[in-house]
């Protein structure tokens, strides 16, 4: 594929990526070396907590965090708590605040109501059933996972068909939670709107943005610091990893807006 041959190109020491098309995968580089993911750790732990959710350990609804917030407003980060640290900034749903703090609360709970560490009950979860054998969570719930362009291959197929959620609740998860709340998406500035899904980041009429301006609002996703990505397209069964050994700066801004636009352009040709 030529698109994913542009990695090469790209000012890091080490990169590997994938890309899904129909079921069918291209990959590119070493897919089993494991690198750390940072914030794109926060899908997989989503879909953790969301299992918890189906599995009866709380609703989306339950109360979790500050005063008035609730499940789903932790995964939606707009819960009012700040970015590292489980303070309240602003009053719940007042802003989109995007919380690391937020996902350990939501670990946290998962761990008291299931009886066992977050770490264990993720692989239980999701990280066996899938597959992800070489991936591992060593710390918080929100940035502090090691995986493969393999394992999160298997995840990003998961997202495009899944097997261990139902599709409502994936739907719901890809659904823009509080529309109108403006945030800031770390590097990329304020959002007027900020769309977030239950974990899920949603491109929407975000610009700039890290998928690039040609492809469809509907985009869900994330990126890590660490100069890793992972999105996909609902309903397209279309789908990319990237992961890479260079932390984030100003050298990925228009090498991801550019890559991804190439390869949606030709992925849909």
């Amino acid at each position: 594929m030529k698109s994913l041959q542009a990695l090469d190109s790209w000012p890091v020491d080490n990169v590997a990526g994938s890309v899904i098309v129909d079921g069918a995968v291209t990959t590119h580089g070493d897919v089993d070396e494991v690198f750390e993911i940072m914030s794109v750790t926060k899908l997989v732990t989503a879909y953790a907590f969301l299992l918890a959710v189906e599995e009866g350990v709380f609703e989306l609804d339950t109360p979790l965090g500050p005063e008035g917030a609730t499940v789903r407003h932790l995964l939606g980060h707009s819960s009012g708590l700040a970015f590292g640290s489980p303070v309240v900034q602003r009053p719940v749903e007042d802003r989109r605040i995007y919380s690391s703090a937020g996902f350990d609360v939501l670990a946290d709970a998962v761990a008291e109501e299931a009886g066992m560490p977050f770490a264990e009950y993720l692989k239980e979860a999701v990280l066996d059933p899938l597959g992800m054998d070489s991936t591992e969570l060593h710390g918080s719930a929100g940035h502090a996972m090691r995986s493969t362009v393999a394992d999160l291959t298997r995840f990003a197929q998961e997202l495009v068909e899944p097997t261990l959620l139902s599709q409502q609740t994936l739907d719901e998860a890809f659904t823009v939670q509080y529309p109108d709340l403006i945030g800031t998406v770390p590097g990329y500035g304020m959002q007027k709107p900020c769309p977030w899904g239950l974990g899920f980041e949603i491109k929407g009429t975000k610009d700039p943005h890290w998928t690039g301006p040609g492809m469809p609002e509907t985009t869900i996703g994330h990126f890590g610091y660490s100069g890793t990505f992972l999105w996909v397209v609902p309903g397209s069964g279309r789908a990319c990893v990237v992961l890479t050994d260079r932390f984030f700066e100003d050298w990925a801004k228009p090498l991801w807006s550019d890559f991804n636009d190439a390869l949606w352009a030709e992925i849909q040709a």
